[in-house]
């Protein structure tokens, strides 16, 4: 909200700040809102009795400032004050929306339909919209309209509808299914001969078509022409974009054929969308035609175009093609980009032809790209896959030297240092987690535990607990179930002097943390119990899996009375 105040406001707000008198009057206004604000008559009598000045602006913008966050208190001094003030000024509908957007509720509408119509603007609307619950939304925008008169309809529709759509309850309909509201709000806009133009009808297509309603849809577009205000080449691209996702290619197309019918131009963004529907049914063959037809109108081809028909080859496993593609991209300058890159990397990955992987990465490199995480993942999990597992440390330790080991590619360390331990290749595992430490790269509780674990899985007992040491002197608590599985393989190796250190710091820790460390340990032993045991070995009979676990069984209790002496 401050950037809506110019710095002649901001300087007289900080100065009425630090004025004693005002800061008191302030402090006055707000006990008597907080005594008398249950009944507006006593209230209204305790402030006019109070001296208070209602003609000062200051005093308001002091008093909201005061309220924060309770939004009712801010409402009835603004009300107290309004009619002696020629005009709010800027700063009090500032704090005003401040206030509304802090608040835990919406105020009632006793206090918000007095309220002039210019001031019911979206900026005030928005925020007590998100304040409301979603079933409440409809009964609270149909009631502050009943209390309107009716000359304010018209502002006060456009207000709402441009408030819903900004608060998400219109255009992300998908997630939040408020399109009712929406409706039934332009329903009441045709009742008060309010006209909206096509911005607001395509605003409301989006999110029928977002939620898959295709019915009101065309219903939508139809009563667009009833009114004189016929769709634009954004609404029926919009309409193809939500056939094109769902497969509905056909109807797609059809579409597309009552657009040229209606003497509506299609534009780039209506091929391109055809172009990638159809290549994401399989019909790579139409989609090329949609591209040779937007090379004869002059429209600009981009690499976004191209992505449907590589995605496509992918999924088919044609290597040849999308390179093939690529050259054909060069040839009319238009160069791959990133994403395509991407996924011929991929698809070269999937396909064990790794040379050709690499010598696209150096082509990308020697041009103007530069990988970017997705590209690193894909070039590193292409490696793991393939066994090149030094080729793939070389390429996960360059991503971490440009800074981009964050944290969504934990996967990925979990994967390297699995397969790196599992191939005895214990000293490179703990190269490239010493590459991490080294660059000073970010290291919570869930990139400790992958390395800790693996060390574990893979019976790297003591070195696993070594690490856990470290974590430790980093600040960072293992989980609960980590330090049983160490304490456990401890216990197998009789190495009670790691495991009395590690228990010491982790209960001192949790001590820091306020957590009881025998509640601590009982979840770690819950967390082990309650793990999927692995599946039964195709062909293993249950008697001889019931005896060697018989057999088992005795033995492990003969060490565990001895763990126990």
């Amino acid at each position: 909200m401050r950037r809506l105040l110019s710095a002649p406001l901001h300087r007289r707000l900080s100065t009425a700040a630090s004025d004693p008198g005002l800061a008191s009057s302030a402090e006055l206004a707000y006990r008597l809102l907080r005594r008398h604000h249950s009944d507006p008559q006593r209230l209204a009598a305790a402030l006019s009795e109070s001296g208070l000045d209602s003609s000062s602006p200051l005093l308001l913008d002091a008093v909201l400032r005061r309220c924060g966050a309770a939004s009712s208190l801010a409402l009835h001094f603004f009300h107290w004050c309004s009619p002696s003030l020629p005009a709010p000024l800027p700063s009090s509908l500032a704090l005003l929306a401040k206030s509304f957007s802090r608040a835990s509720s919406a105020p009632s509408l006793s206090l918000l339909a007095p309220l002039p119509s210019n001031l019911l603007s979206p900026s005030l609307l928005s925020p007590i919209l998100r304040r409301l619950s979603p079933p409440r939304l409809l009964p609270f925008a149909l009631s502050l309209l009943s209390a309107r008169p009716d000359h304010d309809h018209p502002s006060l529709f456009l207000s709402l509808l441009e408030s819903l759509t900004k608060t998400g309850h219109v255009a992300a309909a998908e997630q939040l299914g408020k399109l009712d509201e929406a409706k039934h709000v332009l329903t009441r806009m045709k009742a008060a001969g309010v006209a909206p133009d096509v911005v607001v009808f395509n605003t409301l297509l989006s999110g029928f078509v977002a939620d898959g309603r295709f019915e009101d849809a065309f219903e939508l577009t139809r009563e667009m022409e009833r009114r004189g205000c016929p769709p634009n080449a954004v609404s029926y691209t919009t309409l193809m974009q939500g056939l094109g996702a769902r497969g509905r290619v056909d109807e797609a197309m059809r579409v597309f054929v009552e657009m040229r019918k209606k003497g509506c131009v299609p534009d780039a963004v209506t091929y391109a969308t055809l172009v990638t529907s159809f290549c994401k049914a399989g019909r790579i063959s139409q989609g090329y035609e949609f591209l040779d037809s937007m090379v004869r109108e002059g429209l600009r081809v981009d690499a976004g175009v191209y992505l449907g028909f590589f995605a496509a080859h992918e999924k088919d496993e044609q290597l040849e093609e999308c390179l093939e593609l690529m050259e054909r991209m060069r040839e009319c300058r238009c160069p791959p980009d990133l994403s395509i890159y991407n996924v011929v990397i991929r698809l070269s990955c999937k396909l064990g032809e790794m040379k050709q992987a690499m010598a696209l990465w150096n082509e990308m490199e020697n041009g103007t790209l530069s990988p970017g995480v997705d590209t690193f993942a894909i070039m590193v999990n292409g490696l793991v896959g393939q066994g090149a597992l030094v080729e793939a440390c070389s390429y996960f330790k360059d991503m971490v030297g440009r800074g981009l080991f964050v944290a969504p590619q934990y996967g990925m360390l979990k994967d390297l240092l699995n397969a790196l331990v599992r191939d005895h290749k214990l000293e490179l595992a703990k190269d490239v987690w010493g590459c991490i430490m080294s660059k000073g790269c970010e290291l919570n509780v869930s990139s400790w535990t992958i390395w800790i674990h693996v060390l574990y899985t893979n019976k790297h007992v003591k070195e696993a607990c070594l690490y856990c040491l470290d974590m430790l002197e980093a600040g960072l608590m293992p989980q609960p179930d980590t330090f049983a599985k160490l304490m456990k393989g401890l216990k197998k190796l009789y190495n009670r002097q790691i495991a009395a250190e590690i228990t010491e710091k982790v209960r001192k820790m949790a001590e820091e943390r306020h957590v009881s460390f025998k509640m601590y340990k009982r979840r770690g032993v819950r967390d082990l119990e309650e793990k999927p045991k692995p599946k039964r070995r195709k062909g293993q009979k249950w008697s001889h899996r019931k005896q060697t676990g018989q057999s088992q069984s005795n033995k492990h209790a003969g060490l565990d009375a001895v763990d126990d002496e």
